[in-house]
């Protein structure tokens, strides 16, 4: 996902570290914080709750006033990320200042269906002799909800619970792409990698980009907005104006900046703003040793009308027990399919194209839900890759597609490999859970040969072919009248275009193309390799 706003981001893994000193500061400082946790993804369902690695926090930090005179800065805010890591700080360390934080009256938090992590917090904390964990997030408010607004639906209705994953939440409210793969690695390992730093930070981080939208929807309302200062000069007033007439808020989030300026200056004008914020040990108790801003009136506005309380009773406090009450003796067919699963989990073929068992030597494979991002890799590298005919096949109808088609059925679903009438050659189970390193996977697994001239010589949309002759920027506007808008800026660039012989998809070898070509040659270490002329 490209990152939208500028912002830090610091790993905290010792309460004796500069980053757990910036953590207590910048608690100081932030009126708005998102909350995300990640844990060791189970399997089954356990006795006890899973332990929680790694806490996000997501500050959006508070313009503040410097110089004698408090002159007032009007600068964008900063956003920070802090990447709590809970396997190396003992618990007991930060839990006064986690608990102040989630009832601190002067800070919202935001979060996604977050009443789980604040379970497995809780959990998480009174293992090590927290008292009774958290109980309570207030004030909060679910970007469910926000989205729930944002779409112009009534705030009465209920939400269902599966109404929208984080991802597609991302994808509408600012037309960005969250990927979502590493959300089952192992949290637990460490040292964590710089892809699942990366992953964590912006899984918090794109929080505050959803409220920032919101925001700026109420404001331009006219829900927020009220009592600004007459002494504000209306040069600011105009600027503010121009800002709330903005409407394009899918193409970048609306700042809403002088707004919580203001908000500042009103609640810092009989505060003294020189004082102390953090001891020298650094370490701040947010109710009784630590100084911050009072919520500004508009975000304290936003917490009045759509604020919520995340509670938990004593019955979240227990793992859900089975219903079964004792444990039934494995019949012979659960162990047939036990032992089949053991088998089946490497690759035991000839692959049913194999020259050997009658196949035509062309690799063909037919990718699940589960990894159609491999799909569409594969077929970026020129092979033939079907995902299934229909959105929610049963494992028969992918088998018998895979039979039919004569292709190996990929998977990382466990369960596919213990249908006993899938033959051995025809599914092969995924282990790497990046597209990146499942496409290497794939090839080291089958052996498949990549060369430099077979990338991009198939629609990563539809698995079909492209014509043979490309079309010219005229033969392309025309092949392309009622279906496909082709830019104005391509009509003087004299670009060749290829359309897919089956969905009839255009494309243009731009710089798009010429970024894909070098990152499949990358990562399919094609860079000694010399195409084929």
């Amino acid at each position: 996902m490209e990152n939208r706003n500028a912002y830090e981001t610091h790993l905290v893994s010792s309460t004796d570290s500069p980053e757990f000193t910036h953590l207590t500061r910048a608690l100081t400082r932030s009126s708005l914080v998102a909350l995300d946790a990640e844990w060791k993804p189970t399997r089954t369902r356990q006795s006890t709750f899973p332990t929680v690695s790694l806490l996000q926090l997501a500050c959006r930090l508070s313009p503040r006033l410097v110089g004698s005179s408090n002159e007032l800065l009007l600068p964008e805010e900063e956003s920070v990320v802090f990447l709590v890591d809970l396997i190396l700080i003992p618990p007991p360390s930060i839990w006064e200042l986690l608990r102040d934080l989630f009832v601190s009256p002067d800070i919202l938090k935001l979060g996604f269906r977050f009443k789980q992590d604040l379970v497995y917090l809780s959990s998480t904390f009174s293992s090590h002799g927290c008292n009774l964990g958290f109980d309570r997030v207030e004030p909060f408010l679910d970007i469910t909800s926000i989205y729930n607004h944002l779409q112009d639906k009534q705030p009465e209705r209920r939400i269902s619970k599966d109404i929208k994953s984080l991802a597609t939440i991302c994808k509408e409210v600012l037309g960005i792409s969250l990927s979502k793969e590493l959300q089952c690695s192992d949290w637990s390992v460490r040292p964590l990698t710089e892809e699942q730093r990366t992953y964590a930070a912006l899984d918090a981080h794109c929080l505050l980009d959803i409220f920032e939208v919101f925001q700026a929807k109420v404001i331009k309302e006219g829900n927020i907005i009220q009592n600004v200062p007459d002494q504000l000069s209306s040069i600011s007033i105009l600027g503010l104006k121009e800002i709330l007439e903005e409407d394009d808020l899918c193409n970048k989030i609306m700042k809403t900046g002088f707004v919580e300026a203001v908000d500042v200056l009103r609640a810092t004008a009989c505060s003294d703003v020189s004082r102390e914020i953090a001891s020298e040990e650094g370490m701040v108790m947010r109710s009784q040793h630590r100084s911050s801003l009072p919520m500004g009136e508009s975000l304290l506005n936003v917490v009045k009308k759509y604020g919520e309380k995340l509670l938990l009773e004593e019955s979240d406090k227990n793992p859900k027990k089975s219903r079964k009450k004792g444990r039934r003796r494995p019949s012979a067919s659960l162990i047939r399919k036990e032992r089949l699963l053991e088998i089946s989990d490497e690759w035991q073929g000839p692959p049913p194209w194999d020259l050997s068992v009658g196949g035509n030597g062309c690799p063909k494979f037919l990718c699940d839900v589960m990894v159609a991002g491999l799909a569409k890799h594969l077929r970026c590298v020129g092979m033939d890759a079907a995902i299934p005919c229909s959105r929610k096949p049963d494992p028969r109808e992918l088998i018998d597609q895979a039979l039919k088609e004569n292709r190996v059925l990929l998977t990382r679903d466990a369960k596919l490999l213990r249908h006993g009438y899938i033959l051995n050659n025809q599914i092969y189970r995924v282990k790497s859970l990046l597209k990146n390193e499942q496409l290497l996977e794939v090839i080291e697994t089958f052996q498949l040969k990549v060369s430099e001239d077979q990338l991009l010589s198939r629609c990563p949309k539809c698995n079909g072919r492209f014509i043979q002759k490309p079309l010219s920027t005229e033969e392309a506007v025309e092949a392309a009248k009622g279906f496909q808008r082709i830019p104005d800026c391509l009509f003087d660039k004299n670009l060749l275009f290829w359309q897919c012989m089956d969905c009839k998809q255009l494309y243009w070898e731009g710089t798009q193309y010429k970024n894909a070509i070098q990152k499949f040659i990358d990562v399919c270490n094609l860079n000694n390799i010399t195409p084929n002329l």
